[in-house]
């Protein structure tokens, strides 16, 4: 796979485990409050809060290795920017 190929595929991966991690902490703060409801499990649409819990966790870990990949992608670029910043120098960065 080309670079910009998969610069696409990482960030639309990252992009969507960041929703699905968003929605569910969304879910999980707004309508699954925290603490026992006497003695039964939390549910909404269906899903139980631990169900929620666990996808948010998994969305958020592959969401921090898509990011830690998308930085060793664009590594390159990052130093060159920090450089041309810090430096004031105005060499052209290439992704």
């Amino acid at each position: 796979m080309d670079r910009p190929k998969l610069n696409y595929v990482v960030d639309i991966l990252m992009g969507i485990s960041f929703l699905i991690s968003a929605v569910t902490g969304l879910i999980m703060f707004f309508f699954l409050p925290s603490g026992v409801k006497q003695g039964r499990y939390q549910i909404f649409l269906g899903i139980t809060k631990d169900a929620f819990g666990n996808v948010h966790s998994y969305a958020g870990i592959a969401m921090a290795l898509f990011v830690l990949l998308h930085f060793i992608l664009h590594w390159n670029w990052i130093v060159c920017m920090t450089k041309n910043i810090l430096f004031k120098k105005t060499k052209t960065c290439k992704i």
